[in-house]
């Protein structure tokens, strides 16, 4: 199964320091559906691996976190991609569970139900949490510029030896190998 783990805000949709609260809050970042749909074509599995501390923080409710994934899924769809499953944290930072990433929680229930291993796995983030996550599930970790990125980048809170790509449309590219990027590192313009 060729399987990719997407963070949601900042790499398929705008992210916002004062969180996504409703359907009408949630727009896609330029090219990423349509890299969600290229993905789909090509026979890979896409999941969606979040923190929504918004619940634990009383910012908006189970069914308001399932309308702003339904108008994600409908968005993804309405471009030909498809979503195998949403998992997300609901938990606040202090809440000690081991689903919210850093930890690795969410990425081995997907392991788990999927029954796959994820050794390998490309796992795109916009974060350093994201990226320590996914390389702790032993995941490929790739960083998207988009986001939160560019600015962990710039702070030096990225590994060294991470992949960096402009935007999700730019790993797809690499991943389908369709750019210089292919064999594994960034391209020449994220670099």
């Amino acid at each position: 199964m060729k399987l990719i783990l997407l963070d949601r805000d900042g790499v398929i949709n705008q992210d916002s320091p004062d969180y996504i609260k409703s359907p009408e809050e949630w727009t896609p970042l330029p090219g990423s559906l349509e890299a969600i749909a290229r993905l789909t074509r090509a026979g890979w599995q896409v999941v969606v691996v979040t923190n929504q501390s918004g619940l634990a923080r009383g910012l908006f409710d189970a069914a308001t976190l399932e309308a702003i994934h339904q108008r994600m899924t409908q968005a993804v769809e309405s471009v030909g991609g498809r979503l195998r499953g949403i998992y997300h944290c609901p938990h606040g930072p202090d809440n000690g569970c081991d689903c919210r990433k850093p930890l690795p929680g969410l990425f081995h229930q997907v392991a788990r139900d999927l029954d796959v291993d994820l050794t390998g796995v490309p796992a795109v983030g916009d974060s350093p949490r994201d990226i320590e996550a996914a390389t702790t599930a032993g995941c490929r970790p790739l960083l998207v510029r988009t986001g939160n990125g560019a600015r962990a980048l710039a702070e030096g809170r990225i590994p060294q030896g991470i992949p960096a790509y402009e935007d999700l449309a730019e790993v797809v590219q690499a991943l389908l190998g369709q750019c210089p990027s292919s064999k594994g590192g960034p391209s020449k313009r994220s670099q």
